[in-house]
């Protein structure tokens, strides 16, 4: 009988008439292992004395999901998962929900409770969860470009994703990864030393839902530069050693063409007119030199 009265007492609370300071959203879809935030506020005049507390249940089975009344139990498979964000002095009944899955689906609601009975239980608006699997694609936080020799960081991470997603592993793939520990290919964190060998090549980023078994990936490639390089050419003079200077290595500057071009023509000239000497000279002496040629007569 007195298990009856309590439950009386528990889902008896004064429903809630709907004022513009409640707002709850109440359509929202979160892809699985993933984690989403269901911004909520509500208006309550509480003019007795004690503390309040905010519920959340679940609807089809009136289960406790979330909340901030030490008195209650948290049912287990939510445990760590369904954070309330606010309380009663705030207004606020914002609910944190991390690492979704598929049985989070359906519809929750929440109420406002003192330690002895329910105040009020707002069911004028519901919150309908829905968990879809997941397809979202990872993000590596690479630089635009690497230099070779360099260590850099490199980050991969899951939009949507949160701290309570136990559920997700990370692992890397890649020629530039030869030589690294197979631990270290495991963590969404990497330092990766690139060579020259390295530019071109790719490197994934693979993300596991574990239970679901659900992998998604993404591919990047690596840009590889390399560093400027120096000369030091050392000067000797007699038995002395001048100081090292560096010098920075790169095409010659070009000299003036002018001066050359010039003297082509200045040569190609004198060969024009050697040759127009030696034909003229030629001719004079095959025409006019030979006895055929010779036209005076004797006397």
């Amino acid at each position: 009988m007195l298990a009856l009265l309590l439950l009386s007492l528990l889902w008896g609370g004064t429903p809630a008439e709907g004022t513009p300071e409640d707002q709850l959203q109440e359509w929202l879809t979160v892809q699985e292992g993933l984690c989403a935030l269901v911004p909520c506020s509500f208006s309550y005049p509480w003019t007795g004395r004690g503390p309040l507390y905010i519920s959340w249940f679940r609807e089809r089975d009136r289960k406790l999901v979330a909340t901030d009344n030490p008195a209650r139990t948290q049912k287990e498979e939510t445990q760590g998962r369904f954070h309330l964000l606010g309380n009663f002095r705030t207004k606020n009944c914002s609910l944190h929900i991390s690492d979704a899955r598929m049985a989070d689906t359906g519809r929750y609601f929440f109420l406002v409770e003192s330690e002895m009975s329910v105040q009020r239980a707002y069911r004028d608006k519901l919150l309908n969860l829905q968990v879809t699997a997941l397809t979202e694609k990872p993000t590596i936080h690479v630089p635009e470009s690497l230099e070779s020799g360099q260590p850099t960081s490199l980050r991969c991470g899951l939009p949507g994703s949160c701290g309570g997603g136990q559920r997700l592993t990370f692992s890397w793939e890649g020629d530039a990864l030869r030589g690294l520990d197979s631990g270290t290919l495991r963590s969404s964190m990497l330092t990766l030393t690139p060579t020259p060998q390295d530019h071109g090549t790719s490197l994934t980023c693979r993300v596991k839902l574990e239970g679901a078994e659900v992998t998604t990936e993404r591919t990047v490639y690596l840009n590889v530069t390399y560093a400027s390089q120096s000369v030091t050419t050392t000067v000797f003079q007699g038995s002395h050693t001048e100081s090292p200077y560096r010098c920075q290595c790169g095409p010659e500057k070009q000299e003036g063409s002018w001066p050359l071009i010039l003297t082509l023509i200045r040569g190609t000239l004198m060969g024009v007119g050697f040759l127009l000497t030696y034909g003229l000279t030629w001719i004079y002496y095959t025409r006019c030199g030979s006895p055929q040629g010779r036209t005076d007569k004797p006397d």
